[in-house]
């Protein structure tokens, strides 16, 4: 059987926007990054090479991959596919973007699953605003999402009218200023789930109530450094339960999930990730998994 709803089961199938599709040209690069926050322009060569490598890593697990295609209504951050639809069993819904410069890409998601024929449940409609960063699946009945300057209140009403007839309970957390409105700081900056009592957090910005509801729950916490923070070390993929894709570089969290009995496989991400604030979780969108 496979289910949407979950974070950590073997992955089956995922949907990729390519730096090709994405990033297009160092031109659109050049053009776009500093107006996307950004930390610096991606080289588009080394991008590619990242990319391909990362790709390669789904594939040889046999990970049905698809492909969002080229669209140029979006713009370079549509890389990070995740954000833009959250995945159900009951169909997909697409969501509404809270950076403005990403506002096209729910839209043209939504065109590339009705043409795969794969069902839309709904969309969340302006003035609601969530990105899929801030949802993650705590078991297959229960779905965390962050309250941020990205997923606003509107925005998690829509999706509890949605989830809640279902049987899904919605649980929302709160998450801090931070860094402010233009840092983009998603619910799955601070959690990765990599099993079904194993997750990955940043314990520092993460809200009492709901690190306690993770302990209450059976989640053994793997705690990322602070000097791992910035670098993605909580961004973590899982594509099975205790495995695991990140960014090259975190070692010391590496070293957490491997001593938790983790299997890490690990991606140069200086231009794919590490610029643009987006880890391997954020350059994926997960279709289904196997139970």
């Amino acid at each position: 059987m496979k289910t949407s709803h979950s974070e950590y089961l073997k992955l089956d199938s995922v949907y990729l926007k390519s730096v090709r599709n994405a990033f297009v040209s160092n031109e659109v690069l050049a053009e776009q990054w500093q107006d996307l926050n950004y930390v610096s322009k991606p080289d588009f060569e080394e991008a590619l090479g990242e990319y391909d490598y990362f790709e390669t890593l789904l594939l040889k697990i046999n990970i049905e991959v698809k492909h969002f295609p080229k669209d140029f209504t979006t713009k370079i951050d549509s890389i990070y596919c995740r954000d833009a639809s959250i995945a159900t069993d009951y169909g997909m819904i697409i969501c509404s973007m809270g950076k403005a410069g990403r506002r096209w890409e729910p839209e043209a998601q939504r065109k590339s699953y009705l043409a795969k024929g794969i069902p839309i449940l709904g969309t969340i409609e302006s003035p609601g605003t969530l990105e899929g960063g801030d949802v993650a699946w705590l078991n297959e009945k229960t779905l965390a999402v962050g309250h941020t300057y990205r997923t606003n209140e509107e925005g998690i009403r829509q999706l509890k009218v949605m989830l809640t007839p279902l049987g899904i309970e919605v649980i929302v957390t709160d998450l801090p200023h931070y860094k402010g409105t233009q840092d983009v700081f998603h619910l799955m900056s601070i959690l990765s789930p990599v099993d079904a009592d194993l997750a990955v957090v940043y314990s520092p910005l993460m809200p009492i109530r709901f690190r306690n509801i993770l302990l209450e729950m059976g989640f053994e916490l793997v705690e990322v450094s602070e000097d791992e923070f910035d670098s993605m070390g909580c961004n973590v993929l899982a594509i099975g339960p205790r495995k695991c894709v990140m960014v090259e570089g975190n070692s010391k969290t590496q070293a957490a999930l491997e001593r938790a009995g983790c299997q890490v496989f690990t991606y140069q991400g200086q231009e794919i990730s590490a610029k643009g604030g987006g880890g391997p979780t954020c350059l994926t969108r997960p279709l289904k998994r196997i139970k």
